[in-house]
């Protein structure tokens, strides 16, 4: 598979979509395999929202998590689909894990990001997007060469279909809308991480606490 470089857009010329829109559009094309690893906040309401699936994992409380966890699925179960699910403000907490992501070379991974160039939800404060950094550039120099901005939303279905069909590691970003969010993610933790363990056909151990 040819690298996306030569039909990505720029983050400036990029159109700026809808990010529950855009979640649906990405549900619409999985199947019963694929798992989706969702970052804190906005971008597990709205997959959420999407549909509840047991391969959906909506990550609670901690930024910038969302990659590597979907990394470590990625490596356990290298038949899956992976798809992680990341806002711009969460990534730029965690941008060693893309050079981890392109040292490992994982053929079944794929990282979307949303970015509004705001930390949505915790009061609309300016990332570093709005000023200039961009995150397509970052993450082709940690060495993703299947990196891309989506210029509108029948490019970002088609990087998602080419996401689906060949070999990654991948990387999608999307200018997304200040909109909020479609849904609220039920927040019961142990919930979530039994269901997405079932959903990846994974026993869950139960350890005593000590004491």
């Amino acid at each position: 598979m040819a690298s996306l470089m030569a039909d990505s857009a720029s983050r400036a010329a990029a159109k700026i979509m809808n990010r529950s829109d855009l979640t649906r559009r990405l549900v619409a094309k999985l199947g019963a395999a694929e798992a989706v690893i969702a970052g804190i906040g906005n971008c597990n309401f709205d997959l959420w929202a999407s549909g509840q699936r047991p391969q959906n994992f909506y990550m609670l409380g901690s930024m910038g998590l969302a990659l590597p966890i979907a990394l470590g699925v990625a490596l356990a179960q290298p038949q899956r689909k992976v798809f992680a699910l990341e806002g711009d403000g969460s990534l730029l907490m965690q941008l060693g894990a893309l050079g981890t992501v392109a040292a490992a070379s994982q053929r079944n991974l794929a990282i979307i990001v949303w970015d509004n160039g705001i930390y949505q939800i915790t009061g609309g404060q300016k990332t570093l997007t709005s000023s200039g950094t961009d995150l397509v550039a970052i993450a082709r120099g940690a060495g993703l060469a299947n990196s891309a901005w989506a210029s509108d939303e029948e490019h970002f279905e088609t990087l998602v279909n080419r996401a689906l069909a060949g070999d990654g590691p991948w990387f999608i970003a999307a200018r997304i809308d200040g909109e909020k969010p479609a849904g609220t993610t039920e927040r019961d933790a142990a919930k979530i991480r039994l269901q997405f363990m079932q959903g990846l056909g994974a026993s869950a151990a139960v350890q005593k606490v000590p004491g």
